[in-house]
């Protein structure tokens, strides 16, 4: 019964999804991110702890506030008789703090890794990844306010390197790498939709295979990555190519997507934006070279040997991922 309402949950999540992104009304697309909340909070309720419980009301609430926010702005809209600069000013402002609150991104993004840091690995995936979709996809909509958008990307650039230096709690740290993706992805869609497609594939990858690690070892803090890589060798060098592939260190498939998206910001004369982007993404690329070297190198006298014939079957799958993201970024070399 339990696999039942998943399962009805889930295909809820995802035609909430794609009624918000097909529709072209404002309402329907408010319609499509309340169906997708109402189906989300129970998908991440199925795990039975107060951790998870207060991180679903945090996010509840959070999310209900933004939606309450934009459809006052859609009401506004929608009896505005006629065009008046300030009001369309004050409107497009309060739909980009709304959608920017639901992605998690600055000024709005302090709930984010709070309600990350007590869900299960598997809500995550869906947070990081799925519910990124819908209103990244409204941000594209030309009403909105683009000066105010791009003051959000620098300050979720900068948070979230600085705020992402001293955790030792993983999910923190795939929280802060979540908000400056985001960053990097509302860039790209603004300059060209299939960028963004490309980039929210290649990184929704990186980050599924990098949670799957994470949650088949049941993995939640940096302590516990020397206690399983000290035992695991293989495992070892693919969790630290697949983390510096998130960093976006060439010649990985994480540095793909980065690449198009400068070249598109140059191409666009958006130099400054461009240059603080490129300065900040070297501060998570520091911290994620950080926890590499130092399970790489520090062996730990005690270990968690989880290890099985069952596990090969997903290691060749990423050893493979790996391997084939090295060819297409020699490929695209020489396309760019």
């Amino acid at each position: 019964m339990m696999n039942f309402y998943k399962f009805m949950f889930f295909n809820a999540m995802i035609s909430g999804t794609l009624l918000t992104i097909s529709t072209l009304s404002w309402l329907m697309a408010w319609i499509g991110l309340e169906i997708n909340l109402m189906a989300i909070i129970p998908l991440m309720k199925m795990y039975n702890n107060k951790y998870s419980a207060e991180a679903m009301i945090k996010y509840f609430i959070v999310q209900a506030m933004a939606s309450a926010i934009l459809l006052f702005t859609i009401v506004i809209f929608k009896n505005m008789q006629m065009y008046h600069q300030d009001l369309f000013k004050i409107s497009s402002i309060l739909i980009t703090s709304a959608l920017l609150m639901k992605l998690g991104s600055a000024p709005f993004h302090s709930w984010f890794p709070e309600v990350i840091s007590g869900l299960k690995w598997k809500s995550i995936i869906l947070l990081t990844t799925w519910q990124k979709i819908a209103p990244m996809i409204i941000l594209t909509y030309s009403t909105l306010n683009t000066s105010y958008l791009i003051i959000s990307i620098l300050l979720s650039s900068m948070i979230s390197g600085f705020q992402g230096l001293n955790q030792t709690c993983l999910r923190k740290i795939m929280a802060y790498s979540s908000i400056n993706h985001v960053n990097w992805m509302i860039c790209a869609i603004f300059n060209s939709f299939i960028i963004w497609t490309y980039y929210f594939l290649i990184y929704s990858l990186i980050n599924i295979n990098i949670i799957f690690i994470f949650n088949k070892y049941k993995m939640y803090f940096l302590n516990q990555l020397n206690k399983l890589f000290s035992f695991n060798k293989n495992m070892k060098i693919m969790f630290m190519l697949n983390f510096l592939s998130l960093g976006g260190l060439p010649p990985f498939l994480g540095f793909l997507p980065k690449w198009m998206t400068v070249n598109y910001l140059i191409m666009s004369n958006m130099y400054f934006i461009t240059f603080i982007l490129i300065i900040m993404t070297l501060i998570p690329l520091f911290y994620y070279l950080r926890i590499t070297f130092t399970t790489f190198i520090i062996n730990s006298e005690e270990s968690m040997n989880f290890y099985s014939k069952n596990n090969k079957f997903m290691q060749s799958i990423l050893n493979f991922i790996i391997l084939f993201s090295l060819s297409i970024c020699t490929i695209m070399s020489e396309m760019f």
